[in-house]
C-alpha cells in the first residue's frame, strides 16, 4: 500500500511538521514566475495593465515570456511595488550585485 506525503507529514510530531512547512515555503517563495509573485501580492493582471499603460492581455503575455528586456522587467517590477536587484553569483567567490540598472526603464540609448 502506498503512502502520500500528506499522510507521511501528519505523523511527525507537531514541530517537525511546522518546520518542514516554514522551509518548503522558503524554497517555494524562493522560485515564482511574474503570474506567481503578481498573485502573490493579490493584484490582477488589470492592476498591472494600468501603471504600465498597456491592455490586460499585453500583461498576459509578458508573464508567459521567459526573455525580457531588462527595462520591462524592472517596469513590471515596480508597477507591483518593487525593486528589481540584480546579483552575479561565482563559484568560490561571494555573490556580486550589479550596479547601474538604478534608471534603466528611463534611460534613452
Amino acid at each position: 500500500m502506498t503512502t502520500t506525503l500528506k499522510t507521511r507529514l501528519k505523523k511527525l510530531p507537531a514541530a517537525r511538521q511546522k518546520k518542514i512547512t516554514k522551509r518548503a515555503k522558503e524554497l517555494i517563495d524562493q522560485e515564482m514566475t511574474l503570474r506567481d509573485l503578481r498573485k502573490a501580492l493579490e493584484l490582477t493582471q488589470a492592476d498591472i495593465s494600468s501603471k504600465l499603460h498597456m491592455n490586460q492581455e499585453a500583461v498576459s503575455r509578458l508573464e508567459r515570456r521567459s526573455d525580457l528586456l531588462l527595462s520591462t522587467l524592472v517596469s513590471y517590477i515596480k508597477a507591483m511595488g518593487g525593486e528589481l536587484n540584480l546579483t552575479a553569483k561565482f563559484p568560490n567567490r561571494p555573490p556580486v550585485k550589479l550596479s547601474g540598472f538604478e534608471d534603466i526603464e528611463h534611460r534613452k540609448d
